[in-house]
């Protein structure tokens, strides 16, 4: 009597029973086993495997590798330009920070009521740790749901000067008054669907009453399901569907189904429901009575409140339901250090303020090394340590930052999307540091990018939200094969803007200091060779730790999975970069940091393309777009135009 499933195989007198597959689409549970008999074949396989692995280690510490002879020609470099400074690129980051402005609201009414019916900050505080089951099923503070609640229906973080908390209280005591609240966000520009719905064209948020004619029809219903149904969609009907989830979202927590803070008692699932529910779930005896009376109460005791600004009782209220939580869902509920931590991130934001602090700190660098480059005052050089020493204290921040993630979600922060770019943010910062020890550039170049990449991550189709990790993640294999394949992704970015920098540095290059930038161009370009040897050896260790996991997991090392094939295209591609430098015509720098710029889009293929393009195993973060953005066209276009003039500049200077 064995239950097999994902990650979890039954091994039996030499045999191993795995889960290879999974169905549900013909009305009934369907599941397919695969077997095999291969104890030895395993073991040396994976003997192979860790020479492997240990041999591509030893490239990077073993005397007279390639690697060791670019340790050595670096440090030849620097000496040779020990007096001199380095040099910052003639082009400077702009921020461009979109500002959503509140929606003028036609009834003064409203806006009156909202602003009267605020509760205290400190007893939403003492709400907002209240734990709800989410529709995952993971556990967490009311704070993190009123968050996502405003920052999804709004695209804002606060709405009318009310905190989350505040918003979420609101609803709860007075729902049928937020039909009538102008919440949801309308994409700009959009006029066909404000013309739908009949709000004036200046519009930036609509009530959720706007979606719904006089005898309670859905407005939009038709063209959502006409637009669900296409596989390729143009803005109008993207935007349509992002705003049908707004207003579903809207609507579910205000009629308080996805508000489930009660625990139905001894279930065996541990499941939560919400009070509309409670009458559904079977609650017996005084538990029945609790669940029914306890928020009309706890709302007609708010409101005296109010009046008196005496939240005393209606504290008791909800310190009541914590403890029936704690008395019936304490195999789930979260720690109270989990829950503080949560809120505190919640509120810090800690990911969007780097991408911000990390801009700013890249153009400051930028100015100041440009400066140092001219000038030998003490008080520049000063200014540099200092600037990275700010740089060295926010990467220390973005660490304990994935660290708090990791503590709340119990899982690697690396499982999805959005966690998988903050993570690579966070390598490329690492590795920026490791290589750019001696020098500002580097640091400079890596700081740049980590902000563009954190910036990246907080883009609207991209949801930071913390989730249970899905089935087929649930492995130690995620800590292993999952970092080390995203953390090669590190070295990659870091090669890449090592390689535009460099190519920058040629275009810029004049008879006056083109022996200056010389040393310099050399220095980034061993840099960047070094940086893509490690992330190759990374990417490499990584992808066959996947086949062993996958041969855990589903009884077979490779299966074409376009995942897996596009790793190994990256891995030929980087392979080949690397090796140019044995062809005579392709061993210039100019030719060397144009592969490493282009070589780059093959990593993005292998990260993003593979979820929109194709659809396999990998694809747990597949999104609904499926057409190349216009950036990639731009970058190609821009690293062509790029290199040509700097290949221009290369003849004329330094060719000889």
């Amino acid at each position: 009597d064995f239950k097999i499933y994902m990650n979890h195989i039954l091994e039996y007198k030499g045999y191993k029973f795995f889960q290879s597959s999974y169905d549900i689409s013909k009305g009934y549970e369907e599941t397919h086993l695969s077997v095999n008999h291969d104890y030895w074949g395993t073991f040396i396989t994976y003997i192979g495997y860790f020479l492997l692995f240990f041999g591509m280690i030893c490239i990077l510490f073993v005397k007279n590798t390639r690697f060791d002879s670019l340790k050595k020609s670096l440090n030849k470099v620097r000496k040779k330009r020990a007096a001199l400074s380095l040099i910052a690129l003639l082009f400077a980051s702009t921020t461009v920070s979109a500002q959503h402005q509140e929606h003028s609201i036609s009834n003064q009414q409203v806006d009156s009521i909202l602003k009267a019916n605020i509760v205290g900050l400190e007893h939403a505080e003492a709400f907002s740790s209240l734990v709800i089951q989410d529709a995952g099923g993971r556990m967490k503070p009311a704070h993190t749901f009123a968050s996502q609640l405003v920052r999804k229906v709004s695209y804002q973080e606060t709405f009318n000067g009310m905190t989350p908390s505040q918003v979420l209280i609101s609803i709860i005591e007075n729902p049928r008054f937020w039909y009538e609240v102008p919440m949801i966000y309308l994409e700009k520009g959009n006029t066909e669907i404000r013309d739908v719905i009949g709000v004036p064209h200046t519009a930036t948020h609509a009530r959720l009453s706007d979606f719904l004619t006089n005898k309670g029809v859905y407005k939009i219903e038709k063209k959502v399901t006409e637009a669900q149904k296409k596989n390729i969609k143009n803005k109008f009907e993207k935007d349509l569907i992002k705003i049908d989830q707004r207003v579903g979202l809207l609507y579910n927590a205000i009629y308080g189904t996805i508000f489930k803070i009660f625990p139905i008692p001894n279930d065996p699932n541990n499941k939560w429901v919400s009070q509309p529910e409670t009458l559904m779930a079977g609650f017996k005896g005084t538990d029945s009575v609790f669940v029914r009376q306890v928020l009309p109460v706890y709302i007609q005791m708010l409101q005296k409140a109010k009046e008196s600004k005496d939240y005393t009782q209606v504290d008791k209220v909800i310190k009541g339901i914590k403890n029936y939580q704690q008395k019936f869902g304490a195999t789930v509920i979260p720690t109270e250090q989990k829950i503080k931590t949560e809120i505190i991130y919640n509120k810090v934001q800690i990911f969007k303020q780097l991408a911000e602090y990390l801009g700013y700190a890249s153009f400051l660098m930028l100015i100041f090394v440009m400066i140092q480059i001219f000038t030998n005052r003490k008080w520049v050089h000063n200014v540099v340590k200092v600037l990275i020493a700010f740089i060295v204290v926010l990467f220390a921040l973005h660490t304990l930052g994935l660290g708090a993630r990791w503590f709340i979600s119990g899982n690697a922060p690396w499982s999805n999307a959005y966690e998988s770019i903050i993570f690579v943010a966070w390598a490329t910062m690492l590795f920026g540091l490791i290589f750019g020890r001696k020098s500002s550039l580097t640091i400079t170049a890596t700081t740049f990018l980590t902000a563009i990449i954190l910036a990246f991550a907080h883009q609207s189709w991209l949801d930071p939200e913390i989730a249970n990790l899905q089935p087929v993640l649930n492995s130690w294999w995620l800590m292993v094969h999952v970092s080390i394949i995203v953390a090669s992704y590190g070295p990659f970015s870091l090669g890449m803007i090592l390689g535009l920098f460099s190519l920058t540095l040629m275009v810029f290059t004049t008879q006056k200091n083109k022996k200056r930038l010389h040393l310099i161009i050399k220095e980034l370009t061993i840099i960047n060779e070094m940086a893509l040897t490690v992330g190759l050896i990374m990417l490499t260790i990584g992808n066959f730790l996947g086949g062993m996991w996958a041969n855990e997991s589903w009884g077979r090392y490779w299966g074409w999975d376009p995942k897996e094939t596009w790793a190994l295209i990256s891995i030929m591609v980087y392979a080949f970069v690397l090796h140019m430098r044995l062809i005579p015509g392709l061993k210039s720098r100019v030719s060397f940091n144009f592969a490493s710029a282009f070589a780059y889009l093959s990593i993005m293929m292998t990260y993003f393309g593979v979820n929109f393009y194709l659809s396999g195993l990998h694809s747990y973060a597949s999104g609904d777009q499926s057409v190349t953005p216009k950036e990639a066209y731009i970058y190609i276009g821009f690293l062509v135009v790029l290199t040509f003039f700097a290949w221009q500049k290369h003849k004329k200077y330094y060719k000889k």
